[in-house]
């Protein structure tokens, strides 16, 4: 993790960016990820969340053609790869959804409630889409 300086000082800091859309009808899923992929570049600390609907967003073997939309979904994929520290979805809110881990594209960390509330008290950043 490289960060960047400021002076001496090497500045990290903890971005969470936060699903709650499913991921049709809007641009909000696909253009979350364009962003989730901008901050990943920076050599900052990014962990990504999946709640509410936006747990939709993660449903391996969509097809969203007939919709009229881009299945833009299989660039989660790729977050690992560009230095993401975790993928991570409410175990409830999946639950809640009649969907469980072997529905997910990604091996995303389910976490509780009360996980995900320390998850975001520790960031410095938080950003919803």
């Amino acid at each position: 993790m490289s960060g960047y300086r400021k002076g001496r000082e090497l500045i990290v800091k903890r971005f969470l960016y936060v699903s709650r859309r499913p991921p049709h009808g809007t641009i909000y899923g696909h253009e979350g990820l364009e962003v989730i992929f901008t901050g990943a570049v920076f050599d900052q600390m990014v962990t990504v969340l999946f709640l509410d609907d936006g747990v939709y967003q993660l449903v391996k073997d969509q097809d969203p053609g007939a919709l009229g939309f881009k299945n833009y979904a299989l660039g989660f994929r790729a977050l690992n790869e560009l230095g993401v520290q975790a993928i991570c979805a409410s175990r409830d809110d999946l639950t809640a959804r009649g969907l469980s881990r072997e529905d997910l594209l990604v091996d995303a960390l389910l976490l509780s409630s009360f996980e995900i509330t320390d998850l975001m008290e520790n960031q410095d950043t938080i950003l919803s889409f």
